[in-house]
């Protein structure tokens, strides 16, 4: 039987970061191909079959073709139990993405070949840079015609303020791909094409030696004079491969391929693996000393999805355990609920698909039916030796809205609803002082929540909404103690709301910034916070 310590450090959790169209969640589908864990791919906006990608299981998600939530997958290759946490790549929904990053312990960064570093990458990239995480750089779409290779390595090191490493160096791209060369094994990895997008077949390794008279043959005289001329420069001024470097986030290894054809996904995939870090410590937030993966038992909620079973209507806490081993049945201490809990059931995710979980290690991700106990940033741990990790910051909404349910006798669903999709995180409500529930404001970080929210209420509580946008811009966070001001009393200028939260705790909306200074300025006891980490 393989000790706890041995489990652990077989363990390797990683996000995947990327733009919108990038090819982020083609990459994920790749990886779960390579490794058997499943039969073939869904293209993610295939038209011409029913298929869609694993990760993908929303409705709206498969027919927009895009990732909008988060999705947990887990499979083993190599001694390795992998957990993938592929991530929305649209900007709208970046706050599930910032939180499933405090989940992972490395990135793994795509980038279009022909585009580079775009706004969302950078985006991103800095979240994983403020937690100094391992980033690996997957350069995709070598099957079309990509930007100067040495210009995308630039644009990486200037735009994201990081080293890189180029582990694989292309052979053109496009119509005139050839392939790459493994620059560790000084061998060639030929690409070989057999017209179908989504290939599964495994690709042709050449071991040869640069002026070798049968790379001519194999990938062009006039490619091959290339490689040789940028292969002598790279090894001449590019930084060379520091594992402590990589480990602490200030170089990221670079890899070239076609996650589409399958080309070069398979010696990323083991390389990440050999360098990846597998878990480490955690800070107790109450002592400030570090929970080590091998003590008792410990993790945080950083996810609460709902219906994803709609014959049951659950909830699912997405917990990761950051310490010891999670057992079927065990008792836990919930910090924040103060009392005594039994997970009696965990789950392992592939989208939408669940197995029951018997046991599971730090580093892994495991579902927890929530009936309606958990909030994101809740800790567990073991009853006897307590401990408490940071919570997850909640971001400022930057989009209002009224929405009013349509059908007055379906109160109870509208209610259940905007409750429960609120305390998943990817919307906050809030209600005007003294009102009820027939009409709340909904603040988003991105508008595209909207969308999801009105499909989500009309398919998972049959609700029909109406929506009227406001005009609100910032929202301030009255930090004074309970009773120290009166909401209601406040000098505010006329088009400023008073709100509160689900919690009654207060806050207000203003139009524009010279309307929070009219506040401040005309209320000197008052005391407005920006960032209220408002949990639901």
């Amino acid at each position: 039987m393989s000790s706890l310590a041995d489990e652990i450090s077989s363990r390797r959790t990683f996000a995947i970061i990327s733009h919108p169209d990038a090819g982020k969640t083609t990459l994920t589908e790749k990886l779960l191909l390579y490794t058997g864990t499943i039969q073939s791919a869904g293209s993610v906006k295939g038209k011409a079959s029913a298929k869609h990608a694993v990760s993908d299981w929303m409705d709206i998600e498969k027919q927009r073709g895009i990732s909008v939530t988060s999705s947990v997958l887990q499979f083993t290759y190599d001694g390795c139990c992998v957990n993938i946490l592929d991530t929305p790549g649209h900007q709208d929904f970046s706050e599930d993405t910032y939180r499933t990053l405090m989940a992972a312990d490395a990135a793994v960064m795509v980038i279009d070949g022909a585009k580079g570093v775009e706004a969302q990458t950078v985006k991103l990239f800095r979240v994983c840079a403020l937690r100094g995480i391992p980033i690996f750089t997957f350069v995709n779409k070598l099957d079309r015609e990509i930007r100067d290779p040495f210009e995308l390595m630039e644009e990486i090191e200037n735009v994201l303020g990081i080293g890189t490493c180029p582990m694989m160096w292309p052979i053109g791209s496009g119509r005139n791909f050839r392939g790459v060369f493994d620059r560790a094994h000084r061998r060639v990895i030929a690409f070989e094409g057999d017209g179908r997008a989504n290939a599964a077949k495994k690709v042709a390794e050449i071991e040869a030696e640069l002026g070798d008279p049968a790379l001519d043959e194999l990938i062009g005289a006039e490619n091959h004079r290339a490689l040789m001329d940028d292969i002598e420069l790279l090894d001449g001024a590019a930084d060379e491969f520091d594992l402590a470097a990589v480990r602490s986030g200030k170089l990221s290894p670079v890899y070239f391929g076609s996650a589409l054809t399958n080309f070069g996904v398979e010696p990323f995939l083991q390389d990440f693996l050999e360098f990846a870090p597998a878990p480490g410590p955690h800070a107790d937030a109450l002592t400030g000393e570090e929970v080590e993966p091998t003590d008792d038992f410990s993790g945080f909620v950083f996810k609460i999805q709902a219906n994803m079973d709609k014959n049951h209507r659950d909830r699912i806490a997405f917990l990761r355990i950051c310490s010891g081993r999670f057992e079927r049945g065990m008792d836990a201490y919930h910090m924040q609920g103060g009392r005594k809990i039994k997970l009696a059931t965990g789950t392992a995710m592939m989208a939408d698909d669940r197995a029951t979980v018997d046991e599971a290690y730090a580093g892994d991700i495991v579902g927890l039916f929530d009936p309606g106990i958990f909030s994101i940033g809740d800790t567990l741990c073991a009853p006897k030796k307590r401990v408490q990790f940071a919570g997850i910051p909640t971001f400022a909404p930057e989009h209002f809205a009224r929405v009013t349910q349509v059908d007055t006798m379906k109160r109870k669903q509208f209610v259940k609803g905007m409750e429960e999709l609120a305390q998943e995180g990817a919307i906050q409500i809030f209600r005007e002082l003294g009102a009820g529930m027939e009409s709340v404001i909904v603040g988003v970080v991105g508008e595209l929540q909207f969308d999801v929210l009105e499909q989500r209420l009309k398919s998972e509580y049959h609700v029909g909404v109406r929506r009227q946008p406001l005009g609100y811009t910032d929202i301030r966070w009255i930090a004074n103690e309970p009773g120290e001001v009166d909401v209601a009393k406040l000098n505010l200028t006329r088009d400023t709301l008073r709100v509160e939260d689900m919690r009654g705790g207060k806050l207000l909306l203003f139009t524009s910034p010279w309307n929070v200074d009219w506040a401040i300025e005309h209320n000197p006891e008052l005391k407005l916070s920006e960032f209220g980490n408002v949990e639901f």
